[in-house]
């Protein structure tokens, strides 16, 4: 029995293993991408943690826990950039398996509220959000990487962040829910077009966080005093599981859909939710 026991803990640790497998994660220095890039190292992965600021700090600290990660400066929204951070971790990596792309979120200034209406929400403002969660989220970075990925013989696997907000709009933040929803599209557009065009064995997926408490919406969901607004109300009302996601609860979506045990899962949006996006609230 404990032959057979072994044996099955060995199939499917081969089966999620990461080991080999060089993985760069834009935004790895924020709460998620950070919290992502630890559950990789310790399946496996050597890590490059891609961003603006504390990407050598972030890095050092899953250096503590023996995971091998290095640190890399990035800019999402500028091409030059994002393709002088790809070339030093080809330099140093000398090939890429895995894109996971964790730069998001909103913006107050993009948010609809008693002291700012949709009419008087400024276009610079849209075009931030939709910037950097479409562009810098996803597109820049495909480009750049995916350039790279598409001679890979074995292909890789692309990873963007989408949202709750591409399934079911949510009030007050416009910008988001758009960018998000288009996020989605591009991300089952571009799992279609490199199958077809360049490696079958290439995959783009997307999970879609349902709500975790973090620097970018706690403001909506919580008061000052650290209560429920009412909207943080509503959305534990509509969630079955009846709490806020925890950010390690992102983790194993992401190993499955960067390890062999989802090699032929392509072209789609995840939802990491506790229920959320299957509830009709009867």
């Amino acid at each position: 029995m404990e032959n057979i026991e072994n044996k099955t803990m060995e199939y499917l640790r081969k089966m999620f293993s990461l080991e080999g497998k060089n993985i760069v994660i834009t935004g790895g220095a924020g709460s998620i991408g950070s919290k992502i890039a630890e559950g990789f190292g310790k399946s496996g992965a050597r890590i490059a943690i891609c961003a603006r600021r504390n990407y050598d700090q972030v890095a050092e600290k899953l250096q503590k826990k023996k995971i091998d990660a290095r640190g890399y400066y990035i800019d999402v929204l500028n091409k030059p950039e994002i393709e002088k951070c790809c070339s030093k971790v080809i330099n140093d990596f000398k090939r890429i398996d895995v894109l996971l792309n964790a730069v998001g979120g909103n913006i107050p200034s993009a948010t609809t509220s008693k002291q700012t209406s949709f009419f008087e929400l400024p276009l610079e403002e849209f075009e931030k959000v939709v910037a950097l969660n479409l562009f810098g989220g996803a597109i820049l970075p495909c480009q750049v990487f995916g350039k790279s990925m598409v001679n890979n013989k074995n292909g890789g696997s692309i990873i963007n962040i989408s949202s709750m907000s591409a399934f079911k709009p949510l009030t007050k933040i416009p910008g988001y829910s758009a960018a998000k929803s288009a996020v989605s599209n591009f991300t089952q557009w571009l799992a279609v077009h490199f199958a077809l065009e360049y490696n079958k064995n290439l995959r783009v997926n997307a999970i879609a966080p349902g709500f975790f408490l973090t620097k970018q919406n706690r403001f909506l969901l919580q008061d000052e005093n650290g209560n429920l607004t009412e909207r943080g109300k509503t959305i534990l009302k509509h969630t079955p599981a009846g709490r806020f996601g925890i950010t390690d609860e992102l983790i194993g979506v992401c190993i499955w859909l960067a390890s062999d045990a989802s090699r032929f899962v392509t072209g789609t949006v995840i939802p990491v939710d506790g229920g959320f996006s299957a509830y009709s609230g009867v």
